[in-house]
């Protein structure tokens, strides 16, 4: 008998909000109005979550929109007044940190994960949480100083926390330590698979050269996801459903009223929308070498935790950066971002510096 996807998602629904269940409910069990809005909470987030991570049939698309209406608003800021009345629950301000996360409130959410690390500092999946909040609620998504410290101490606590080691490396290239974070980087790559480094080496050579060294020695089988864009990148995206083919071109009439440097930098950027700044897959060229066309795939992703395939939708851009770092900065120039469904049906057409849609 085959099982309906729907029902698959359902169940796992199910199992993770069953999971969160437990530990909220029981210190409300006299309290049922309160216990009830935060079912509805649970409920909302468990879907949400499972949205993100693995992408969601029709009918639990319609559960998780459903999710962000008025009645989680509501569960969320009773959650928070109980939080209040018996603080001492860090994974009840863990909640509701995903749960403003979720809700689109970066700075709720880097105020409770503040809160959930007091009570629990040693736990290392916590304090990354925690640090990519505070980038999350920085207007420039930067990490501060506490974010990374709290980056350094989920290290003590874990050295194999990947996701700590690649954030520390972003804070560090934020900061013009491009060195540091190209020497952060190599201690990933003999923990991710063959395609992922060949994309981490891309980042860790460009760290090296803004920091005045020599790229790292050459590996021993090249990969795909060096951002050539070459013929490798194609044999990818007959390999990947999750490729992505994208056009990307300078607008005529722009090119004519404005003049660019050819050997500026373009960056090729798929990022999830609304989610974090990081991008889930990009790619480097010169200006000079538009119009191009590339590949995007998971050889392509800077985040080793993080990958193209694992995503349903996707924000694409072109970005010509005037510092020729990936991160947006003062002057730089963007085509319109293109929402595209993954499977993606055919290319995506990117023009950089069109007047309109």
């Amino acid at each position: 008998m085959v099982i309906p996807t729907t029902a698959v998602f359902a169940a796992l629904a199910t199992a993770v909000t069953l999971g969160v269940l437990v530990w909220v409910l029981w210190p409300l069990r006299r309290q049922r109005v309160l216990a009830w809005s935060v079912i509805v909470l649970v409920l909302g987030v468990g879907v949400l979550a499972l949205y993100r991570l693995v992408g969601t049939p029709a009918a639990l698309q319609e559960a998780a929109t459903a999710a962000s209406s008025q009645s989680l608003e509501d569960a969320v800021a009773q959650l928070q007044a109980e939080l209040e009345r018996n603080p001492n629950q860090p994974e009840g301000w863990a909640l509701l940190a995903r749960s403003q996360t979720a809700l689109g409130n970066p700075i709720a959410a880097r105020d409770a994960y503040a809160r959930a690390v007091k009570l629990a500092p040693d736990e290392p999946a916590l304090l990354v949480d925690a640090a990519e909040s505070r980038a999350l609620a920085d207007p420039q998504h930067r990490f501060d100083d506490q974010a990374v410290a709290w980056l350094r101490h989920a290290l003590e606590r874990d050295p194999s926390t990947s996701r700590a080691t690649w954030f520390l490396g972003v804070s560090q290239r934020q900061s013009g330590q491009n060195a540091e974070a190209a020497k952060t980087w190599e201690g990933l790559l003999g923990s991710v698979d063959a395609a992922t480094a060949a994309s981490l080496r891309v980042q860790i050579d460009q760290a090296r050269a803004e920091a005045g060294l020599p790229p790292l020695p050459a590996a021993d089988a090249a990969g795909p996801g060096t951002g050539t864009g070459t013929a490798t990148s194609t044999d990818a995206a007959a390999a990947s459903p999750h490729a992505l083919a994208v056009n990307v071109s300078l607008d005529p009439a722009f090119a004519e009223r404005v003049r660019l440097r050819g050997d500026a930098t373009v960056f090729v950027i798929a990022r999830v929308p609304g989610g974090p700044p990081m991008p889930v897959a990009v790619e480097r060229h010169a200006l000079q070498d538009l119009p191009l066309q590339v590949v995007l795939d998971d050889a392509d992703s800077p985040m080793p935790t993080q990958k193209l395939s694992a995503l349903q939708e996707v924000e694409v851009l072109a970005r010509v950066s005037a510092s020729g770092s990936a991160n947006r900065g003062e002057g730089d120039l963007e085509s319109a971002p293109v929402r595209v469904t993954l499977p993606a049906a055919g290319a995506v057409e990117l023009v950089i510096g069109a007047s309109g849609p």
